[in-house]
């Protein structure tokens, strides 16, 4: 029913081309699994956005337009959303539509600065935005399609290993060293642990993988670490010169690359975090930032 201006004018759908939608991921979404098309670089949006007057009824409207976002939404703030990009293109003048018409539309060469993002506090979408004015009705006719958004990184130039000493004093000392300090979303970590001096008992050894999630600033500041893996590397008690090796798969979990600042309202990065627990259930650990980038 369409009783002074109320209830639908047209349906609208938003069909990408086979060479935009030829790949797709599964993203997790609110505890589901939503599949998306799944977009790298700077690579085309091209499609056609499909207007489907009422049988019988005139469409008359003030224009039919498409936007290309970026948008940054935090949980914590959902009445403020934050477009970081914008493209807009006319697709018809105002004027009427009796019969379904096909309105062909593309993006082309167009820079996706940041990787698509659901995390804890914040999310990083990308989507198509169809706006239809229709002329005498209450609200506008609008319709949204996601898509995913990917980018490769160049191999770092620089990449040297990981070294560190940690301990109490005339008590532990120990030394472990990473092989680098920069992964691909692939890669496998490989490291190995010293024991210089050992001088109380420790019953076991883990290390875990963590990410960290930064949003927002000042009151607003909220920090969340996940544990993304966390196993048993040594159990029982160490001597003097004994070396554990470190050996973690990447490949085995849902990462992203290492993102420093992102439009300026949230960053996220991943620590190694090595534990020891003595006897007396003591805890003792040494935590190290790795970066992630995604290779080609």
């Amino acid at each position: 029913m369409n009783f002074l201006g109320f209830g639908p004018s047209c349906n609208v759908d938003i069909v990408l081309s086979e060479t935009t939608s030829k790949r797709s991921i599964d993203i997790r979404k609110d505890k589901a699994v939503e599949k998306q098309p799944l977009v790298i670089g700077k690579e085309p949006i091209v499609g056609n956005v499909v207007v489907k007057p009422v049988p019988g009824k005139r469409l008359e409207h003030l224009g039919v337009k498409i936007e290309l976002l970026g948008q940054i939404e935090m949980f914590y703030d959902r009445s403020n959303q934050y477009n970081f990009m914008s493209l807009v293109k006319e697709l018809l003048s105002p004027g009427e539509v009796a019969d379904d018409v096909t309105l062909p539309f593309e993006f082309l060469n167009v820079e996706k600065q940041f990787e698509s993002y659901n995390g804890i506090n914040v999310r990083l979408r990308y989507f198509l935005r169809v706006t239809i004015v229709v002329r005498k009705a209450i609200t506008n006719t609008v319709k949204e399609l996601d898509f995913w958004v990917q980018n490769y990184q160049p191999e770092p130039e620089i990449n040297n290993n990981i070294k560190m000493e940690v301990g109490i004093e005339d008590s532990l000392h120990i030394e472990f060293e990473y092989d680098k300090s920069k992964y691909h979303l692939k890669d496998a970590i490989v490291g190995k642990i010293y024991f210089l001096l050992v001088r109380i008992k420790i019953k076991y050894m883990e290390i875990a993988l963590i990410k960290r999630e930064t949003t927002g600033s000042g009151p607003n500041l909220f920090n969340e670490n996940e544990t993304l893996t966390k196993f048993e590397i040594m159990d029982g008690n160490p001597v003097r010169g004994e070396l554990i090796p470190v050996r973690l798969f990447l490949s085995e979990f849902d990462l992203t690359p290492t993102y420093r600042t992102v439009h300026n309202k949230f960053s996220l990065k991943y620590y190694l975090n090595l534990v020891l627990v003595d006897e007396d259930d003591k805890r003792y650990f040494k935590q190290q930032e790795i970066t992630l980038w995604r290779k080609k």
